[in-house]
């Protein structure tokens, strides 16, 4: 019997990528989102919040390593991590990589998708029983509000702003996690699609610059997001992200990785000449 179904995910009224599915592995709805973990034919396991692809198998590990190698390469000596988001558990396990981390704390707002990703996709939710990652089901947003704990790299594995992660691109947020970093902390930032999300990147950066001093948006590929180039922002209340980045560090940690190198830190900083004219005066990218 071979599956004639597939799954969709829509940008807006005029994109659309599909994807072959052989078989649902998990479907649920929490109070927060839909919630699907599908086994594709080219893509391996696919997991979907409310109908929207978050990460495959084939290639979550460009996400993962550019969201947690390029801060954790510029702060010196990352000790204390914590993850906003990431319930598929992708970026926990790179951040515990880092022998310099004694501890990651991860707050996801929805226990369903860490469950349904612990069940079917180990690949990246593998490790969050390691003991250095302290696991919280709850809000973000709540988190930083009330926390006492100072980190030295905030990663804001976020949702787009939609839903429960809407609250995860506002001033308020950011002054709250300004608050809790360190005085040499790092907050890298899910930052959308430079071909089709312009205005939401500027109003993010609008919101970072109103916060931290120095501000940046770095770019990778993404084989399954729409458009396939895709952005993180990086605001540092005293690292530059290029100037401050010393390669040797990557080759002497001795870590192997599939996407992120030494050469390509520096370069994902290299905007293209549209992605730099539509946020001009909003980042620091090239000084």
């Amino acid at each position: 019997m071979h599956s004639n179904l597939w799954v969709e995910e829509k940008f807006e009224d005029f994109l659309g990528l599909k994807f072959k599915v052989e078989k649902v592995l998990f479907s649920g709805k929490s109070e927060f989102q839909t919630v699907d973990v599908v086994e594709t034919k080219g893509h391996g396991k696919m997991l979907l919040n409310d109908g929207l692809i978050m990460v495959t198998e084939r290639d979550e590990f460009a996400y993962h390593d550019m969201i947690t190698h390029v801060p954790l390469f510029v702060h010196p000596n990352p000790k204390n991590v914590l993850v906003i988001g990431g319930g598929d558990g992708g970026t926990a396990r790179e951040v515990i990589r880092h022998p310099s981390v004694e501890k990651c704390t991860m707050v996801e707002i929805d226990g369903m998708v860490v469950d349904a990703c612990k069940a079917h996709i180990p690949q990246t939710a593998g490790a969050l029983d390691d003991p250095r990652i302290n696991l919280i089901i709850g809000d973000g947003v709540k988190f930083v509000q009330e926390t006492n704990e100072k980190f030295d790299v905030i990663i804001v594995d976020s949702t787009d702003p939609i839903g429960p992660a809407q609250p995860l691109f506002g001033e308020a947020f950011y002054r709250d996690v300004f608050s809790c970093l360190t005085d040499d902390g790092i907050v890298v930032s899910q930052g959308e699609s430079s071909w089709y999300a312009l205005e939401i990147q500027q109003s993010l950066l609008k919101v970072l610059n109103a916060v931290f001093p120095n501000n940046y948006l770095y770019s990778f590929s993404n084989l399954t997001y729409p458009g396939g180039l895709w952005s993180f922002t990086f605001a540092s209340k005293k690292y530059h992200p290029v100037n401050d980045f010393n390669p040797a560090r990557v080759a002497e940690s001795g870590l192997d990785f599939d996407y992120y190198n030494a050469a390509l830190h520096s370069a994902a900083f290299a905007l293209p000449s549209f992605a730099q004219k539509g946020l001009a005066g909003l980042i620091c990218n090239g000084k």
